[in-house]
């Protein structure tokens, strides 16, 4: 998809997201549209209709930053929003190329002192790239994800695993959360770098196989996501709830560092020293290579 494409795709999304009772717009008669129409962005922004629809089409070639604001305020864009058409306009101007992130050859292979790192963490620790592969984890991590690496060819990816897999609907109870955090994250690594050619193959094959993955591919929503709780139902202890921190690695571009951890004293802490037992008295599984 070219720029223009994706920022008529992600504005007018957007619009279409906005009440006009959220937006705080009187509202008389019948309308046609489900959210704002042009005119009313424009209006909210401070600019002519005209400029507007020309912006949404896909002209941000040029387009200020105090511009972008405004449209980022009528819209009410949240920061990962926000930052994702920043990054559209970037791309629009041409100035991506001096900020976009280098891509490693097809190979990837975990460093020793990575490894060390992760083996080191007493709590489920991975290694996931901006493509959503499972790059590589701890012993509890591997664990944890046994049924992501379980179906796997090759190296584990988590949108593989959550669009193409019957286990990930047991292993998320609420699969349809863990579907569109997956899909916005993708969304926001594709914003990142538009050029990155594995990406664009695995969205390829998730959007010919998947009509699930091509529908919330279609609606344009990115995060910006570095901590939370996310709940689990692992096939050996059961349910897990855990919290999770997650950080970039500079020395690793586009990969982050995942560590959960669970409330003290609680079942799935419980759940946790289960898991570990079970892990230390199973056949390894192992670690993460590429395809």
């Amino acid at each position: 998809m070219t720029n223009r494409a994706e920022v008529h795709d992600f504005l007018t999304t957007r619009r279409a997201k906005i009440t006009p009772e959220r937006a705080g717009i009187p509202t008389a008669g019948q309308r046609r549209v489900p959210g704002l129409r042009r005119s009313e962005v424009a209006a909210l922004a401070g600019m002519s209709v005209e400029y507007y629809a020309k912006l949404e089409r896909g002209s941000l070639a040029g387009v200020s930053a105090g511009v972008l604001e405004a449209i980022a305020r009528a819209l009410q864009l949240d920061e990962a929003e926000r930052a994702h058409l920043m990054r559209l306009a970037q791309e629009a101007n041409g100035t991506s190329a001096l900020v976009r992130p280098h891509r490693r050859g097809k190979k990837w292979t975990v460093r020793p002192s990575l490894q060390w790192t992760l083996d080191a963490i007493t709590a489920p620790a991975i290694v996931v790239s901006n493509r959503q592969d499972l790059l590589a984890a701890n012993l509890l991590g591997r664990a944890m994800y046994s049924d992501v690496y379980a179906g796997a060819h090759g190296v584990p990816n988590f949108g593989l695993f959550t669009f193409l897999d019957a286990a990930a609907h047991r292993f998320y109870p609420d699969w349809n959360l863990a579907a569109d955090m997956l899909v916005a994250n993708l969304r926001t690594a594709a914003g990142k770098d538009p050029h990155d050619k594995g990406l664009h193959d695995l969205v390829g094959e998730l959007s010919t196989r998947s009509d699930d993955f091509r529908r919330r591919w279609g609606a344009h929503n990115v995060r910006i996501h570095g901590t939370g709780v996310k709940t689990f139902r692992h096939h050996i202890v059961g349910e897990l709830e855990l919290a999770y921190e997650t950080m970039d690695l500079r020395a690793e571009d586009g990969a982050a560092l995942t560590v959960y951890a669970a409330e003290p004293a609680s079942p799935t802490a419980q759940a946790l020293t289960l898991l570990a037992s079970w892990a230390a008295t199973t056949e390894p599984l192992p670690a993460a290579s590429d395809r």
